[in-house]
């Protein structure tokens, strides 16, 4: 049914726009800053979140202000050669990696020299050097990210370490459900740091070390003061935001696309999507026989007062217990608040039957368990973010790959971590991703 009959104006005349960009997280930023770079001066951007940032997400419950997940920056990222002024706004901070594995011991992430290894004895040193060599020589056929995993590190040592736990809690599935693909092309991080012998080659003395990036944190006050920063460029430079509305259709008739949404129609020959690509495929109606998998993520926002038990800022749960997989410890980056820690907990809510009270009663159980937090625990509040990341069971890439060349045939340039399906763990990837899928001829 024409949108006209609905009352809907118009947003603007039908070539309004020199682009349109659907979703404003910082693939949909970047996206912006690059066709502007590129000669646009009239963009869109589209978001049916009520601020940017996507799933840069902060919630401020009383004097405390959590996130819903664990976002660490750099100096040196590429995204600030897009937004300059947003540097002075990051927090300067000096973060720590730690996990609790599977006997009770919180060390370091993701291996332990010492811990998995020198603490292990040398029986058992044989033991694991055997299913290296056992994976290696018999199961060299790898079909899934398990298979991946056992090759670089052995069976014995994925499960001493409690990686095969954590892997499970990231994926919301089995590893042996993760197809290999991804696990060849985006789980470089088990290779680069759990094999073995780059693990040997840390116990070398380091030399000719390049100085580090800084690493940074989002300002105390939330992403909002540090991503309109960001808008105000893109505003200057011509692009409007349309945020907090509703997309009802996307369509295309002689080579012009007209987008309607609750705030009314405007219309480009060019869109970008940076949205999960169920949500763009039900703008257009293509219709296919399966879904694609995301991750819902819980989080919960605690302040603490006591004895934690441990002393690293962002820690994984590598446990064969506990449905939570990561905490971040809020305080240590920006002071404590009324003489209380506070942090945030993030739990795959597919293990706790999407329900708070149950994510919230295990983390409980599971911490107390082990020895952590202490003292006064108190839930300050919670979210659930549909769409976290993808889920990359078997053949997800080809579907996934078969949406994006059905969306291209049609004209739309579907990218970033959501719009390409594809794990993308720092803004750095996200912004650098974005450049190649823009860059003229790609």
């Amino acid at each position: 049914m024409p949108t006209e009959q609905f009352g809907i104006p118009h947003i603007g005349s039908p070539d309004a726009y020199d682009a349109i960009v659907l979703g404003a997280g910082i693939s949909g930023l970047v996206s912006a800053s690059i066709l502007l770079a590129q000669g646009c001066s009239r963009v869109l951007v589209v978001d049916e979140y009520p601020s940017v940032g996507g799933n840069h997400i902060n919630r401020t419950i009383g004097k405390f202000t959590f996130d819903i997940g664990s976002f660490i920056f750099q100096d040196d990222s590429p995204l600030l050669a897009h937004f300059p002024e947003i540097l002075p706004y990051y927090v300067p901070i000096t973060p720590t990696w730690g996990r609790l594995n599977p006997h009770g011991l919180v060390t370091r992430y993701p291996i332990s020299v010492k811990d998995d290894l020198i603490a292990a004895g040398p029986l058992e040193w044989f033991r694991i050097l055997g299913s290296v060599l056992i994976a290696r020589t018999f199961h060299r056929r790898l079909e899934n990210a398990g298979d991946f995993a056992r090759y670089w590190i052995g069976a014995r040592l994925l499960r001493r370490s409690g990686l095969e736990n954590y892997m499970e809690r990231f994926y919301a599935v089995p590893p042996e459900k993760i197809d290999i693909k991804f696990a060849e092309s985006r789980m470089e991080w088990i290779r680069n740091h759990a094999s073995l012998p780059r693990i040997l080659k840390r116990l070398l003395p380091v030399r000719n070390k390049s100085a580090p990036n800084r690493q940074l944190a989002r300002p105390k006050e939330g992403f909002a003061c540090l991503y309109q920063k960001a808008v105000e460029r893109l505003e200057r430079g011509g692009t409007t935001f349309l945020l907090g509305t509703k997309m009802l259709g996307l369509r295309k008739q002689d080579g012009i696309f007209y987008l309607d949404t609750e705030e009314g129609r405007a219309s480009s020959a060019r869109v970008v999507s940076t949205v999960p690509l169920d949500r763009i495929r039900g703008l257009i109606d293509l219709r296919v026989n399966w879904e694609l998998s995301t991750v819902t993520l819980i989080s919960l926002f605690f302040s603490f007062s006591g004895t934690r038990g441990f002393a690293y800022s962002i820690l994984y749960n590598f446990s064969d217990k506990g449905a939570w997989k990561r905490l971040t410890m809020h305080s240590d980056f920006y002071g404590k608040t009324e003489g209380r820690e506070y942090f945030s907990v993030e739990v795959n809510a597919n293990r706790v039957a999407d329900s708070v009270e149950s994510a919230e009663r295990d983390f409980r159980d599971h911490v107390s368990q082990n020895g952590l937090f202490a003292g006064d625990l108190k839930l300050e509040g919670s979210h659930t973010l549909s769409n976290a990341y993808p889920i990359y069971t078997e053949h997800a890439d080809e579907r996934a790959a078969s949406v994006i060349g059905a969306l291209r045939k049609l004209g739309i340039e579907s990218i970033g971590r959501q719009g390409g399906f594809d794990y993308q763990p720092t803004a750095r990837v996200t912004t650098l991703k974005a450049e190649a899928a823009l860059a003229p001829g790609s």
